[in-house]
C-alpha cells in the first residue's frame, strides 16, 4: 500500500525540545540521577535514549547508563511478521537490579510493543520501578499502558501511520504523519 505523507508534526527542532522536556521532567521525577538507567527499544528508540542521556549529562554533569533492548523474539505478533525474523542484540552492560529504568521508544501506539520490552526487561532484572517515555503518543490503545514521558500527543486515525525520522537512521529528524493514497 502506498503512503503520502500527509503532515509535519515535529521538525528537528521541536524534537530537540520535547527531548529536552522529557529529560527535565525524568529528573524531577526521580529526584536526579541516582539509581537512573535508559533503556532504548530497538530501532528508534536506541537514538532517543541516547539523546535523553546527552541531554541528562549537559544537565547534571553525570552520565546515565545507558542499554539497548531488542523485543524481537517476545512481540506477540511474531508468526505476522516474517518468517525469520531478523534479531538484533540485546546491549544492557549493567544490572538493573533496584535500578529506577526510564524505558524509551519513538511511538506508543497499542501498548503490544511496550508489552513485550517489559517481558524482556523482566528476563534482565528485578528494577525498582520502570517508566516509559515516548516522543509520540498517537492513542489506540489495546493494553492498559500509558507513557509516563510523552514528547507529544497525536491523535490519529487507525489508517494514518506516525513515522519518525531520526538523523542516526534516516538522515534527518522529523516526525510525520502518513495515509495510505487514494
Amino acid at each position: 500500500m502506498e503512503m503520502q505523507e500527509k503532515a509535519q508534526i515535529l521538525d528537528a527542532e521541536g524534537i530537540r525540545r520535547a527531548l529536552t522536556r522529557i529529560a527535565h521532567e525524568i529528573l524531577e521525577r526521580s529526584k536526579g540521577t541516582r539509581q537512573l538507567v535508559l533503556i532504548g527499544i530497538r530501532r528508534r528508540g536506541v537514538p532517543l535514549a541516547q539523546r535523553i542521556a546527552g541531554i541528562i549529562r549537559e544537565i547534571e554533569g553525570t552520565s546515565v547508563p545507558l542499554g539497548i533492548l531488542d523485543i524481537t523474539l517476545y512481540r506477540d505478533d511474531l508468526s505476522k511478521l516474517a518468517y525469520n525474523p531478523v534479531i538484533r542484540k540485546t546491549d544492557v552492560p549493567f544490572s538493573l537490579n533496584d535500578k529506577k529504568v526510564i524505558l524509551v521508544d519513538d511511538v506508543i501506539f497499542t501498548g503490544r510493543t511496550v508489552r513485550a520490552a517489559l517481558d524482556a526487561l523482566m528476563d534482565l532484572g528485578r528494577p525498582q520501578l520502570v517508566q516509559l517515555a515516548v516522543l509520540v503518543d498517537r492513542g489506540h490503545r489495546e493494553l492498559p499502558i500509558r507513557p509516563d514521558f510523552v514528547g507529544k500527543n497525536v491523535p490519529t486515525s487507525h489508517r494514518e501511520v506516525v513515522a519518525v525520522q531520526m538523523l542516526e537512521i534516516d538522515g534527518k529528524d522529523q516526525v510525520v504523519i502518513k495515509e495510505p493514497s487514494e
